[in-house]
Parts: structure tokens; sequence; C-alpha cells
């Protein structure tokens, strides 16, 4: 169909960006007239194809730029088969998902992938095709429009920088057709890999090590990235990315809202670089981000960025050329988990500081724990000023967390152990990581006390920052570490499903008794949720600083906005604490309702406090 032809709403919001558009595309694919017109026609089709439900929640959006960025939205991520065995069992669940005041449903990689060499789900085979086993595109579509009905966005995973060896473009390369070989990096010599791995790290260098693997059916060898069922896609290559970018919007059209744009940092390739963080793939996500507003502007990106925080912020773009609607806050979880261990607060609160100066339309996801396993990725400049050196302090913090230090109640494993390096990544729930499952089998009442107390703590502390908190589904019961992954041989060797069991429902169950170690955790976190989403101190565009408690094992954090002001107080010593603030207005307690100052508070092990003045 010719441009004369296109619907006026799709012209006039493609005329909006397209300067900006076409000479991105155009200075990244070398003045391709022919690939940028197809370009530009599949993202009319797209848009012709979008239901008109979605165009209509589209439009809602528009005229609500801001409608995930105050503080009202609650995340909860899941695997699909452990919380309810299939996307039917999800639909039917979702009165539970609202009951635990979530609006913002991630489910996690659920495309089609071959069994024993998925990596749980990110190498995809097919990009239009649910797994058989957890339903059908028609079911992702029917569970999106009920999430819709009940207000509840989707998110879904988007796996860019590979496909599996098992997809259709990877069976005709395998088999010699050039048009598919050139989707992929094929090299019919080791010379050019070689000068690779120079300079690029390996991800996986004890499970995978390497960057590249052999074909032996196209007798050439295959960039692989990840794993070696993983192949890694050319974006250089137009055709790459315009069909993977019509991958993604049937995706949308589907009723997805967010879309998680697996390993980002990856997608573009340079010899003689780290191939991450390129300045294209930069380009290619915010030519992303165009689409997006051009063809289904009520959805997000997210960005998977798990790196340093000077690598992470620059994925929101500017503030001109926004790139990324979210990022998650990768290293605020892992300076939490720091904290547990050592119970000093001194690095915590340094990168919140980091936080706190960036520009307030930047929307984090905040959450204790993922699907994925913890990388120590801290701050070990920072750290040095303390005498802490990088190799033996992750040794520390995985002894801790693992429970072989002494005195320990975590119960974590170890990922991707490398002691050639001196450096493994950790796994576990937040219960697990807290001390609630070793507490439980000692039957060691106060421990358990404490381990709880630390729980809850750590909720209030991802509710008190800006952004959107993020819960793992089962963490909201206090969900223990699934021990029983070992036996299973298509599991055994990825530590990472000891977090990744299967919903425990008769847990659930005890939510609604607040008797129980699971009501207790159920109502805390549900209480939480409400003053946050009632009081507007929470609000994305608050005030937000570090204030100093004259104490290093209690955090403090002050918000101020619109009239509101909350000072929030965490404790993460073992023992009784005062955290000195001098400050002599009165405030109120908001889990308690008392009335007090803020001079000196004395604050038990484990435990947190919010103070709020209405001025």
């Amino acid at each position: 169909m010719s441009r004369e032809n296109w619907m006026p709403e799709f012209k006039a919001r493609l005329m909006h960006f397209e300067n900006e558009l076409k000479m991105l595309y155009m200075g990244l694919y070398h003045n391709d007239e022919q690939a940028y017109d197809y370009f530009t026609g599949m993202l009319y089709r797209a848009w012709e194809n979008r239901p008109e439900a979605l165009r209509s929640l589209d439009r809602e959006r528009v005229s609500n730029p801001g409608w995930y960025q105050g503080h009202s939205m609650v995340g909860m991520l899941m695997y699909v088969n452990a919380f309810a065995g299939n996307l039917q069992g999800v639909k039917e669940k979702l009165s539970y998902v609202q009951d635990c005041g979530v609006n913002y449903l991630h489910l996690m990689p659920l495309l089609e992938s071959p069994a024993g060499r998925s990596d749980g789900g990110y190498a995809v085979s097919n990009f239009r095709k649910v797994q058989p086993e957890l339903g059908t595109m028609e079911d992702l579509a029917e569970l999106a429009g009920c999430c819709h009905e009940r207000g509840i966005a989707v998110c879904l995973d988007f796996v860019m920088n590979h496909t599996s060896e098992d997809h259709e473009w990877a069976r005709r390369a395998r088999a010699g057709e050039k048009e598919y070989q050139d989707r992929y990096f094929f090299y019919d010599n080791w010379d050019i890999p070689n000068a690779y791995e120079q300079t690029v790290p390996q991800v996986f260098p004890t499970t995978a090590p390497g960057n590249f693997t052999w074909c032996p059916e196209a007798q050439k060898i295959v960039m692989t990235t990840f794993y070696p069922y993983q192949w890694d896609l050319n974006y250089a290559n137009p055709v790459v990315f315009n069909d993977m970018t019509e991958n993604m919007l049937y995706l949308c059209n589907q009723g997805v809202d967010i879309i998680r744009l697996d390993a980002v940092p990856y997608i573009w390739k340079a010899l003689g670089t780290s191939c991450r963080n390129l300045p294209q793939v930069h380009t290619l996500v915010r030519i992303m981000r165009i689409v997006c507003e051009i063809v289904c502007p009520g959805t997000l990106l997210l960005g998977e960025v798990v790196m340093e925080p000077s690598k992470v912020v620059p994925y929101f773009g500017s503030v001109e050329r926004p790139e990324c609607h979210l990022l998650y806050n990768v290293t605020t979880m892992a300076s939490i988990w720091h904290t547990v261990a050592t119970r000093d607060v001194r690095l915590l609160g340094h990168q919140m500081e980091q936080v706190f100066a960036l520009p307030k339309q930047y929307t984090f996801l905040n959450y204790l724990r993922c699907h994925d396993d913890i990388g120590w990725g801290l701050d070990y400049g920072f750290l040095s000023q303390f005498g802490q050196q990088e190799i033996p302090h992750k040794k520390f913090l995985n002894d801790y967390l693992t429970g072989k230090w002494e005195g320990s109640p975590a119960r974590g494993e170890l990922y991707n152990d490398d002691p050639r390096l001196g450096d493994a990544r950790l796994c576990g729930t937040t219960a697990s990581l807290c001390g609630i499952e070793s507490a439980r089998l000692s039957g060691n009442a106060e421990a358990l006390e404490k381990a709880l107390s630390l729980d809850v703590m750590l909720h209030a502390f991802m509710f008190t920052m800006s952004g959107i908190p993020v819960l793992y589904s089962g963490d909201e019961i206090g969900q223990e570490n699934d021990n029983r992954y070992h036996e299973d041989p298509l599991k055994a060797e990825d530590s990472r499903y000891l977090h990744r069991g299967n919903m425990d429902w008769n847990k659930a169950v005890r939510r609604q008794d607040e008797s129980t170690l699971e009501g207790r955790i159920f109502s805390a976190i549900h209480r939480m949720e409400a003053l946050r989403d009632r009081m507007d101190v929470f609000d994305g565009k608050a005030d937000t600083w570090r204030l100093d408690t004259g104490n290093d094992h209690i955090l403090g954090i002050g918000r101020y906005y619109n009239g509101e002001k909350l000072l929030g107080l965490f404790n993460f010593g073992d023992e009784t604490e005062t955290a000195w603030v001098h400050d002599t207005d009165l405030y109120q307690n908001l889990l308690t309702g008392e009335s007090r100052d803020a001079g000196a508070i004395t604050m038990p092990g484990c435990s947190f406090v919010w103070l709020y003045k209405h001025f």
C-alpha cells in the first residue's frame, strides 16, 4: 500500500518522528533506501493489524504519559509453569495476583524453545509461537485482555541478541543458505573469532567458555556469546533488525504492554571492542523507542542492563531523545545483599545518593530478587577506602549468603563459580537468604522472628524508593528455596533453579491467617502497598535524599512531595541501634499511628520505621 493511503493517525505519528528515524536508520545502514522503505511499510502493517482495543489503550496512555511513573504501580514476575502450569492457569489465578496488590505482571520467557537447550526460555526457536505446554498465542492474547480488564499491564521478554540454533533462520544457515548465514556471524576459520576473543569477555566462563562454536553441518564457526545453542544475530544486517522489530510488534499486538529487551548491551558486535554497550546499540534502542511511539505508544521498553551504574543509566537516553522507559535497579539489588551480609550501610547509602541525583523522569524497577543470580557488581573503588579488596570481599559475601560463614542464617548456593578468577555469583529466594529457611528447619523461634523482620524490612526499603517495586512470585508468602531441582537432570547443573520452584499454593492459602509466617509477610507487604498507593510522598516526582543517621548500621532515606515528608529508617544491624536524626518536628509513625519527634530513634535489629509529616 502506498503512503498516500495510510491512515491519518499513523501518518501523523510517523511524520512527527520521521526526520530523526530516517537519519538514524540510514546512518546505521549506509543509506539503504530499499531497507528503510521496507521498514516503514512494515511499521504500517503492524499498526494496521493492531486490535482496536489496544489502539484505544494507546490513546488513553498517550493522554497520560506518566501513567507508569507515579506511586500506584506494583509488579510481580513469574514463570508461567511454576506459578500456574500454563497461561490458562495464570488467567484463573488473576484474582490472587490482584490480591497481592499487583498491576504489572511480568511473564518470564514463554516462547517456543527446545527442551534442554533453552537457557530457561532465552533460546527462542519461534518468536510467534508459545511453548506448547504453556498454551498458544491465542491464550496469551486472551490473558492480556483479561489483565487489561483488571488494570494489569503485561510484560514479556524479547530475546534480541540471539536465536535458538533450532530457529528457522539457524536451520537454513546450517544448511548452507548464505542469506541466512548473513543473519548470524559465520566464519570459515578461527582467525577472526580468535581476534574477537582477545577483547570480548566471556559471559559464562565455566559453564560455556568462549564466544564461538564450531557448526559441523555448515563446516563453519558461529558466534555464540551466551551458550553454544544460542546464535548471535548480526544487527549490522538491516534484514535482521527489520524482521526482529516486526517480531517485537507482533508480540505488542497480542497485548504485551512492556517489552523487556533482554541482554540489550550485547546486540552490536565490532572487532577490537568488548562488544558491549557500543554506540550503535543506543541507536538501535532509540529507533525501537520511536517505533513504539509510532505503532503502539502505550507500550513501554524495559532495558535489561545488568552492568555497573555508569553503563546502565545511558540506556534511559536523554530527556530530548529517550531510549528505554524503564531500567532495572540492579546495583541497588546487589548492594542490598552486601548490606545484609556486612550490616554496614555505607555502600548502599553511597549508591542511593547516585540514584537520587538522577533526573526524576528516569524510572527504575526496584527488586530484592529476580529469576537470575546475584552478581557482585559493587563499587569497589568506594569500598577500597574501608580496606575491602574485591576478590576476598566477594568470597566473604558468598560464604555468608550460602551459610558457610559461622553464624550466618542465610541459605543460598553459588552460580557459575570460577575458582580461577576467585569469582562466583549467588542464588536463593529472599526468604532463604534472610534466614527463614534455616530458622524454620532448626526450630529456632528467636531466629525465625529476626529473619521474618529482616524480610519485611527489605521489602519496606524497596517500597520506599521511587520507581516500580517488583515482587518475585512467592516472596509475598516467604517461599523458600526449592532444593529438589538437583533431582531433575535438565535443571541440576543450573543452580538458578534453586529460586525458580513451583508456587506453593498450600502456603498461599495461609496468607489470610496473620498468625502464620505467610500471613505476617503477606499482610505487611499488603499494608505497605496500600500506604504507598495512597500517599503522594511516594510519588516518582518526590525529592529524595540520603538521611544522615550517625550510625553505620541504619540507613536513612528522606522524601518530600506536595507538602508531605517521609523519613524512612532501616536498621540492617542484628542488635538494637539508635538513629541520630536530630529533627524536633512531630511525625507520625505510619505503621503504628504513634506521634513522636525524630531526634534519637531507637530501633530493634532488622527493623524499619516510616515517619510521616504533612505540612
